[in-house]
Parts: structure tokens; C-alpha cells; sequence
């Protein structure tokens, strides 16, 4: 029994490493063309079984306001942002990720890369599964703000690239930990609430994972909060 739309987004999520994506080819050059070929990487999905609800389009505001009642209990707006923000991380820095494998300068950001790149692989399966249950449309492809990130790291080579590379994917997992934390605390969805613990596992993960090489620096973090 689906939803009842009276007014909770979430997910379950064990992040264990898995294989990256199969049939994925890294981008060696950079340019436009590249940076489309990688978003459209992103926008297939890796689990062509699987039909949850999905949508380049975003929802109409009268289909995504208020409470929705589950019987995992309700689904808030914050809900439903954190799940489809989740979403659309995978689907910008998964392929990111696995283009760092190949074109990483040094072993260690080839390394990290390569664990980022299998737990959003994993985390990507279980926020649609999650999606698909609160009947939750989600996003197919990267935000212009996110494919802008992709488009300059693409386009940079050699140790600019892994300094590009880290900087944007540090900013934006320092700029969904806070929700991560605000839903975690607000929710009253219990699917959404463990999908939130295991985000934040995740997310601090590979923060930890990312300022482990060396790379980051200020443009690398978000702006503290006022």
C-alpha cells in the first residue's frame, strides 16, 4: 500500500563495498562533450531492473508540500529533499569517482577514489529502493551547478586534476552533511531515519577519506553556517 498524501522521505542503507559501475569508460580528455558523456553516464541507471519512480523534471510544488502519511510514519518536505539531494550526489560523484580511478595522479587518490565510488554505488541502489517505497520522484540527472563541477574537473590534467577533483567533492559533502544531521534529528520516519544514520556514516567517511590526501584546501569546505 502506497503513501497516503496528507504530508517523509529515507531509505535503508548498508554501505558495503561492491564493485564499481561495469561498462563504464573514463573520459581522458576534457572538454563540453566530455562533460556531457559523463552526465549522461550518470543519468543511466546501473540497475536496469529495477523501475522506481524517476523524473528529469521536478515535482509539481501542489504534489511536493506539506506531510505525506506512510505507514513508516510521516514524510516531511526535508524529507524528501534529503533523499532526492542523496540521489543526485551519486549522480554527479559516483562517475566522477570512477573517471579519478584512471586519471588520478597518485595511488592514493586512485584509492579513495575508487571506495567513494563503490559505496555510492551501493548507496545509490538503496536511496531508490527507499524512493521507490514513499513514492518519491527522483532526479536522473546532475544539477548545471553540478555538472559545472564535473566540466572542471574534466577539464583540468594532471595534479591540477586531483586538486579539482578533491575540492569539489570535499564542498559537497561538507554541504549535505548539515542536512544529513537536521534530518537525522527531525524526522519521524523510521526509514528515513535510518537511511539518515547511514548517510552520515557514509558522508563523514568519505570526508575523512578525501581530506586523507593531502589536497584539500579552504575552497575545499563550505562556508560556516551564520
Amino acid at each position: 500500500m502506497g503513501p497516503r498524501r496528507v504530508l517523509v522521505v529515507c531509505a535503508t542503507a548498508t554501505l558495503l563495498p561492491v564493485t564499481a559501475c561495469a561498462g563504464y569508460t573514463p573520459t581522458p580528455a576534457a572538454d563540453g562533450a566530455n562533460t556531457a558523456a559523463l552526465a549522461e553516464v550518470a543519468s543511466e541507471s546501473p540497475f536496469p531492473d529495477e523501475e522506481p519512480s524517476e523524473s528529469s523534471a521536478p515535482p509539481a510544488e501542489d504534489e511536493d508540500e506539506g506531510v505525506w502519511e506512510t505507514k513508516w510514519g510521516p514524510v516531511s518536505k526535508i524529507d524528501r529533499e534529503l533523499i532526492r539531494k542523496v540521489r543526485l550526489a551519486s549522480l554527479w560523484e559516483m562517475p566522477m569517482a570512477q573517471d579519478a580511478v584512471q586519471r588520478a595522479t597518485t595511488a592514493k587518490v586512485r584509492q579513495v577514489s575508487e571506495t567513494i565510488a563503490s559505496q555510492h554505488h551501493t548507496l545509490d541502489r538503496q536511496v531508490r529502493e527507499v524512493a521507490s517505497k514513499l513514492e518519491i520522484t527522483l532526479p536522473v540527472k546532475p544539477t548545471e551547478q553540478q555538472q559545472s563541477w564535473m566540466s572542471d574537473i574534466s577539464g583540468s590534467t594532471g595534479s591540477a586534476y586531483d586538486a579539482t577533483y578533491i575540492k569539489w567533492l570535499r564542498l559537497a559533502h561538507g554541504q549535505i552533511f548539515g542536512l544529513i544531521g537536521q534530518v537525522r534529528g527531525s524526522t519521524q520516519n523510521t526509514l528515513v531515519r535510518r537511511f539518515a544514520e547511514q548517510c552520515n556514516a557514509a558522508v563523514l567517511n568519505h570526508q575523512r577519506l578525501l581530506e586523507s590526501t593531502g589536497l584539500t584546501t579552504p575552497e575545499s569546505f563550505p562556508d560556516p553556517a551564520a
